[in-house]
C-alpha cells in the first residue's frame, strides 16, 4: 500500500554534558533509539542515513535541542480500500470494519540544531489498531472473497520521518522554518475471517516539504505549527498540526497540539485513502 492516508555537540574531552551524551547516542546508535519500534527494513533506512549525516553533523558540532514525547488519542474520519485496484477487488470502507475510534497511540521527536540557522528533526509516529466488524455485502480483498458478516480488521500506517529545516525568519516574536522531510512509512491492512487472511504490506520512501511556526504569547505560552506534506500524481500526503506550549521552567514545557492525518495512492496496485485526525498531549525535555 502506497502513501494513505505523512545531532547535541560532540565535546571533546573526558567529561561531557547531559546533552553532548544524548547526543552521541542519537547519532551514533540510531537503531537504539527506534529499533524497538521499527521491522528490519526501516532500521536498515535509518542506519544508511546516519552513515550519511552523522559524519557530517559530528563535524560542523550539531547540538541536540528539544526531545518531545507525547500521547495521542486519534479518531478515524476515512479509510477507503481496494487492493488491487483493477477492477477484480471490491471498494469498501475499511472504516466501516474498524469504527471511528478513539485508539491511542504514541509520537516522539528529537530535534536540534546543525549548522547555521539549519535544524534537524527525526520523528517517530506509529499508529497500530485492530477491530471487528460486520459488512453486508461480500468483500474481495487481495485476492481473497469475505462473505458478508463479521471480519477482522487490522491499519497499520507506522511513519518514521528526517528532516532537515532553515531557519528562515528568526526574530523574537517569530520563527519561521522550512525544509524537507524524508519519510519511511511502513503500512498494511489484513481482513481475517475464521481462517481465511488476506493482507496488503507495504514499506517504502516518501519525500514531503517541511515548515513549522513559532510564535510566543502571553507569558510561558508558545503558539506552534509545523506541517509535513506534499501532493500530485496517483496520490497525496498531508500531516498538519497546530497548538499551544506551557514553559514550566527553562528545561521542560507541556504541550497540546491538535492534528490531522490525510492522504492516500490510487494507481493500478492499490485505492486507498485514509484521514485521522488526533489530540495530542505531552512534554517537552530541553537537555543540557
Amino acid at each position: 500500500m502506497r502513501a494513505t492516508q505523512v545531532i547535541d555537540q560532540r565535546v571533546s574531552g573526558p567529561q561531557k554534558s547531559k546533552a553532548g551524551v544524548l547526543a552521541d547516542f542519537v547519532t551514533g546508535c540510531p537503531i537504539a533509539v527506534g529499533g524497538f519500534m521499527m521491522n528490519g527494513l526501516v532500521v536498515g533506512a535509518l542506519w544508511v542515513g546516519a552513515l550519511i549525516v552523522g559524519p557530517t553533523v559530528s563535524a560542523t558540532e550539531s547540538t541536540l535541542e528539544e526531545i518531545s514525547a507525547s500521547a495521542v488519542v486519534t479518531w478515524q474520519g476515512r479509510n477507503d480500500v481496494e487492493v488491487p485496484n483493477d477492477g477484480s477487488a471490491s471498494r469498501f470502507a475499511l472504516d466501516a470494519l474498524t469504527g471511528d475510534g478513539p485508539w491511542v497511540a504514541g509520537r516522539i521527536e528529537l530535534s536540534g540544531q546543525w549548522r547555521e540557522r539549519q535544524e534537524w528533526r527525526i520523528l517517530l509516529a506509529p499508529l497500530a489498531l485492530s477491530e471487528s466488524g460486520t459488512s453486508a455485502t461480500d468483500i474481495a480483498f487481495q485476492g481473497a472473497s469475505f462473505a458478508s458478516g463479521s471480519i477482522d480488521a487490522r491499519y497499520q500506517f507506522n511513519s518514521w520521518r528526517l528532516t532537515w529545516r532553515y531557519l528562515w525568519i528568526d526574530r523574537a516574536d517569530l520563527r519561521v522554518k522550512v525544509g524537507f522531510t524524508a519519510k519511511v512509512r511502513d503500512a498494511s491492512i489484513r481482513l481475517r475471517q475464521g481462517s481465511l487472511v488476506a493482507s496488503k504490506n507495504d514499506t517504502g520512501f516518501v519525500p514531503l516539504l517541511h515548515a513549522a511556526v513559532e510564535k510566543p504569547l502571553a507569558d510561558r505560552w508558545l503558539l506552534e505549527a509545523d506541517i509535513d506534506a506534499l501532493g500530485g500524481g496517483p496520490g497525496y500526503a498531508v500531516d498538519l498540526g497546530a497548538g499551544f506550549s506551557y514553559s514550566l521552567s527553562d528545561d521542560w514545557r507541556v504541550r497540546g497540539q491538535l492534528r490531522f492525518l490525510d492522504g492516500g495512492a490510487d494507481n493500478d496496485k492499490v485505492y486507498a485513502f485514509a484521514r485521522f485526525s488526533s489530540f495530542n498531549l505531552g512534554v517537552v525535555w530541553r537537555p543540557r
